[in-house]
């Protein structure tokens, strides 16, 4: 004990930081008050669940507590709580933490793979949930917009242990064991004994326990002939109504429920045949299908049609031409053409061509192109 003193004394006069010491019975009283009465947040801390606090706030609830305001209190202004709660982080109850933001990168790549795993649940969906989350996609948008503006950050470990009266994260490592524990743990020791003990027991105790042990065997066999029966009763009725009447008996039985939830309802009964809602969910699929290859096909032949009959699907524009057009062919051509057949020669499918362009320009039906494609695509037309 002397020489521990000695060392105390040589440190505290060399100035070298004093080692931390067990905490008191009345800083564990108040670590424990804290955490059940200072609004804590969870994350992640270097692979580790922890829940965190500000230090404001931990000084403002202290400055309300029986510590501040009873008949012997321990601390009445702010500086003497921050110096409080100074000891008690050098005794190792909680510590300092860093707040850093996540970056963009990060949360993109995260954003990615929640879309990745979004698209491939959406592939599996019906077509009617589809529609129900079509119309909840403003809300989604709304909702990401918000968390996109929230600020997110992360905790990593403060190389200064400082406790201040600031906004900054304090990682708690005061994790009292709840009573219950310490229940379960002896109960667990005492029965484990008793069980080894049991040749020792009465004979009385060994006879019912031999029953109840039978009993559990038969409930367990039962449990496991019921499941059986319901999928062959199942099977049975599919298969004579040719996959239109569904029957389950006991259909909670294998699902992840209670124990009482698991033998209600008794049975479920569905009709899947002509006229029911699975059908006509069916063929509303089928014919979304349809309609969306039609669709594409028209969309598919509607440049071709255009290029091949510009004449027929772009009408003249009357009004920007008060002559007509053929009035004009002829006074221009001699008079021996008249006989010749109409020949399409290169020249007129040219002109065609530019009558063409001015009508579809006139009809605001036209189509964003680069100049050296534009250039490209003449050049034909003046070597014809």
């Amino acid at each position: 004990m002397a020489d521990k003193r000695k060392t105390k004394k040589r440190k505290e006069e060399f100035g070298e930081p004093v080692e931390s010491e067990k905490p008191t019975s009345e800083e564990y009283a108040v670590a424990k008050w804290l955490k059940a009465n200072v609004p804590t947040k969870k994350t992640k801390f270097l692979n580790h669940h922890v829940e965190y606090f500000t230090g404001t706030k931990a000084v403002d609830a202290l400055l309300t507590s029986k510590w501040a305001t009873g008949k012997n209190p321990i601390f009445t202004t702010r500086l003497e709580v921050t110096d409080y709660l100074h000891l008690m982080l050098l005794h190792k109850l909680f510590h300092r933490a860093k707040k850093v933001p996540v970056s963009e990168q990060e949360l993109k790549g995260k954003s990615k793979k929640k879309d990745a795993e979004k698209s491939k649940s959406g592939d599996e969906k019906d077509g009617e949930k589809s529609q129900a989350s079509a119309c909840e996609g403003k809300d989604t948008k709304e909702s990401k917009e918000k968390e996109k503006k929230k600020r997110k950050i992360r905790l990593e470990m403060h190389m200064e242990q400082v406790f201040l009266d600031t906004a900054d994260a304090y990682v708690w490592i005061y994790d009292p064991m709840p009573w219950y524990y310490w229940l379960c743990g002896a109960l667990v020791v005492f029965g484990t004994i008793t069980v080894c003990m049991f040749p020792l027991w009465p004979a009385t105790v060994r006879k019912g326990v031999y029953y109840l042990s039978i009993a559990a065997a038969a409930f367990l066999v039962m449990i496991i002939a019921l499941a059986v029966l319901r999928v062959v009763v199942f099977c049975l009725v599919w298969i004579l109504t040719l996959s239109r009447h569904h029957l389950w008996l006991l259909p909670n039985l294998t699902e992840d429920v209670g124990f009482f939830a698991s033998f209600w309802p008794l049975y479920k009964y569905e009709y899947r045949g002509p006229g029911s809602e699975s059908d006509k969910a069916s063929k509303n699929k089928k014919k979304r299908k349809k309609d969306k290859q039609s669709d594409d096909e028209a969309d598919d032949k509607t440049p071709l049609l255009a290029e091949g009959t510009g004449d027929s699907i772009q009408p003249a524009d009357t009004t920007t031409d008060p002559v007509g057009r053929n009035d004009e062919v002829p006074s221009q051509e001699p008079e021996t053409k008249e006989e010749q057949p109409d020949v399409p020669t290169a020249d007129k499918l040219s002109e065609s061509e530019s009558e063409n362009s001015q009508r579809s320009s006139t009809d605001r039906d036209f189509e964003m192109v680069e100049p050296g494609d534009i250039e490209a695509g003449d050049t034909p037309n003046q070597n014809t």
